[in-house]
């Protein structure tokens, strides 16, 4: 469903202040058209990993609508803001219904943790960022990182009572700074890092990977970083190489630019947005939160992590963590300790309705 006679650009706060074209909004047509492949999603009441993207059976107005918003995230941008999904209407079990079977025309549903889920809900459950690994658990304010899936979504259902604002960099514009600003940098945005899988692992990984935070491959772009887990790999592993000054020097710069008003645009989701972020050249953040008492009040937002046809190739020197780095393949994810063989046929099933090479997961499955 991606574009790939274009690739996503540097782009500043005011790039994306001075030019909406990143925001879509659906059409009633298109509504409709998820409206009615959800009353027939609802009829035939499949678990989540048995249903095919004819379980969800969406108009052609309404393909295209995601079409759109996917080529976007994989162009120009980086991202997309689609606007306009009903979920004030839905219940939540049809939020995350619909949300599900709109996934499967985008691509191939990627775990999220230890406990393998396919679909998280992001809302605070009491949980303390450091403590908890996982912030999307919490109402504080997140560290810059990317996910792990090319794309990653989140259906917003309700916002916070105040806060909880999305942040956005583009990362080719945070390497673009540091080729600029600190030449003798650039080479340490391509040395291996050391990243803790944080107990998320599949049972074939170890307990930490490594991975450069840039690369290039075939002309493509790519861009991984994620501070909490270098910490925790430097904190929990003593057989860890420790970070040089340079690296030192590059992570503290980094944090710096990914936060530079001139290069973050922010941006408060509201109820009924989508947010679809390309994990190569986008990084993302959230400010905290207050949130209300009433749990019928809280804010509460879906996410789901995605490996969409036609992604882009990776660097080779990222094929520990994404397994797969050639162009069109399932990859990523974190693999938990929960791999069902429900999840095995389901992903082998999606690899193949998009035409993706699912050969690496077929040959380890766990």
């Amino acid at each position: 469903m991606s574009d790939l006679n274009q690739t996503p650009v540097s782009w500043t706060r005011l790039d994306v202040e001075n030019d909406e074209s990143w925001i879509q909004r659906l059409s009633d047509q298109e509504i409709e058209g998820i409206d009615q492949a959800l009353v027939y999603a609802k009829k035939l009441n499949k678990p989540f990993l048995d249903m095919s993207p004819t379980d969800f059976p969406l108009s052609e107005h309404s393909k295209r609508a995601l079409q759109r918003a996917v080529s976007t995230t994989q162009s120009r941008w980086g991202f997309c803001l689609i606007k306009g999904f009903p979920v004030t209407r839905w219940t939540e079990d049809e939020s995350r219904l619909a949300y599900w079977g709109m996934g499967l025309h985008i691509g191939v549903a990627r775990t999220q943790n230890k406990a393998s889920d396919i679909l998280n809900d992001v809302r605070d459950v009491g949980a303390e960022y450091y403590k908890s690994g996982r912030g999307y658990n919490t109402r504080a304010e997140l560290d810059f990182h990317i996910d792990f899936g090319d794309v990653v979504s989140l259906l917003c259902r309700r916002t916070a009572k105040k806060g909880g604002r999305s942040l956005i960099t583009s990362t080719r514009a945070v390497y673009d700074e540091v080729v600029r600003t600190h030449p003798e940098l650039v080479d340490t945005l391509h040395e291996p890092y050391y990243f803790s899988w944080q107990g998320a692992s599949g049972k074939e990984d170890g307990a930490f990977y490594t991975c450069t935070i840039a690369g290039f491959k075939d002309g493509y772009f790519a861009y991984r970083s994620n501070l909490k887990n270098i910490i925790a790999a430097q904190r929990d592993f003593p057989e860890v190489p420790r970070l040089t000054d340079k690296q030192q020097q590059l992570l503290d710069l980094l944090e710096v630019l990914y936060r530079d008003p001139r290069l973050c645009y922010s941006i408060q989701l509201e109820t009924g947005d989508l947010q679809m972020v390309n994990n190569y050249s986008v990084i993302h953040s959230r400010t905290s939160f207050e949130d209300y008492e009433d749990p019928d009040l809280k804010r509460h937002l879906i996410r789901l992590w995605l490996g969409i046809p036609d992604c882009q190739p990776l660097p080779q020197a990222w094929s520990i963590p994404y397994k797969n780095t050639e162009a069109n393949a399932v990859r990523g994810g974190l693999r938990g300790s929960q791999i069902t063989p429900e999840f095995l046929a389901f992903e082998k099933r999606l690899a193949k309705y998009h035409g993706m090479d699912n050969s690496y997961y077929e040959m380890h499955p766990l």
